[in-house]
């Protein structure tokens, strides 16, 4: 186990110039009782129950897109934890090639994925884990569709205080916030992150809301992830982790998007899901000893977390799957091998930290 001792609408109404919308008919009253995990940060440590820890995690992104996505993420949530895992990152918006439309145009949350958001979030907060709540996914996602040519600064702020507002109503305190995932909305736009996070942070100032930009980064941020700069005496971690562009096959590049470039897009899914060289393995394995040791923690960004039910594809997968001892990587990339996963790398977390045992509250 990993725990460092030191301390450390539904229907709704919603006014283009009000700072949330006034929504009459949020997620009806949870079956448990929430609020018992609670997130913090206390300058450079990330705060559970008040103890310090570093986040073990992994990008589940595109687990609201359907309802048995989302039961499936749940029912691993246990199995996850006896693997040391703590944390889970799930998007309203996108992700790649899910085009999750968590926000309708009026910026209000769409009820359907705040519930399935809900149900993660309810679900973690009875195991002692983190939710990663993330708002903006811009970049090719077709979630973006209606609200591209009509938001503006004001929308995108309205949206991020109203995902917040829905946090703090509903006591969901296991939780923190990615406004603007990779920058990617402030890079097509020129919207500024300082605002999405004012936004959030007016409405609730305990909901910790994060900065993932290459920019440098504004000074109202709770903590940094992932293409942030790091900042001295203040919580980095990353929330995205692959091997590196260096690696042999560049995982995050041709060798997971190979089709779909060669095929201008008609092929909508990732290639080679799941699949690891022996390279690939071990240098995400330096990472995740790196990140954990020297920083706030580590969360793994996977095709097979990730991938969604296009091109005959049944994802996203929530399952661990195999270990990718696969001889032959590049045969028949759009089809899934049987021995794909990230089952190796589950196991190295169980081996290297335990499994998760959340602080009790002092």
């Amino acid at each position: 186990m990993l725990v460092v001792s030191t301390v450390c609408g539904s229907e709704g109404i919603c006014r283009a110039s009000a700072p949330v919308c006034e929504s009459k008919n949020h997620e009806s009253a949870p079956d448990t009782v929430t609020g018992r995990t609670v997130f913090t940060v206390e300058g450079d440590q990330l705060l559970l129950n008040g103890q310090a820890f570093k986040i073990i995690g992994l990008r589940c992104s595109n687990a609201l897109i359907t309802q048995q996505a989302t039961e499936d993420l749940i029912r691993y949530l246990p199995e996850y934890r006896k693997s040391g895992i703590n944390t889970v990152s799930v998007f309203f918006m996108g992700s790649r090639f899910g085009d999750v439309k968590g926000y309708r145009p009026d910026a209000t949350l769409d009820p359907v994925y705040a519930k399935r958001m809900g149900q993660i979030i309810r679900a973690a907060d009875e195991l002692g884990m983190v939710v990663v709540v993330g708002c903006l996914y811009w970049s090719t996602s077709q979630a973006k569709t209606e609200l591209v040519d009509r938001w503006k600064q004001e929308d995108a702020n309205l949206a991020v205080a109203n995902t917040v507002k829905w946090l703090s109503e509903n006591d969901y305190r296991n939780v923190f916030v990615d406004v603007d995932n990779e920058g990617m909305a402030h890079d097509a736009t020129g919207w500024s992150i300082a605002e999405l996070i004012d936004a959030g942070h007016a409405v609730d100032a305990s909901i910790m809301l994060a900065y993932n930009d290459s920019d440098p980064p504004p000074r109202n941020a709770d903590l940094f992830i992932h293409h942030s700069p790091k900042v001295t005496g203040r919580p980095w971690l990353d929330t995205e982790a692959t091997p590196g562009k260096s690696t042999p096959g560049g995982y995050w590049g041709t060798f997971s998007k190979q089709t779909h470039r060669q095929s201008a897009g008609e092929y909508y899914n990732y290639s080679r899901i799941g699949r690891y060289t022996d390279d690939m393995k071990a240098e995400q394995l330096r990472r995740t000893r790196e990140e954990i040791d020297q920083y706030n923690g580590h969360m793994l960004a996977s095709t097979w977390l990730q991938c969604v039910s296009h091109g005959g594809v049944d994802g996203p997968f929530a399952n661990p799957g195999g270990h990718s001892r696969i001889t032959d990587i590049d045969g028949n990339i759009d089809q899934l091998h049987p021995d794909a996963g990230i089952a190796w790398w589950l196991d190295f977390i169980r081996d290297q930290y335990g499994p998760w045992k959340p602080p009790v509250p002092k």
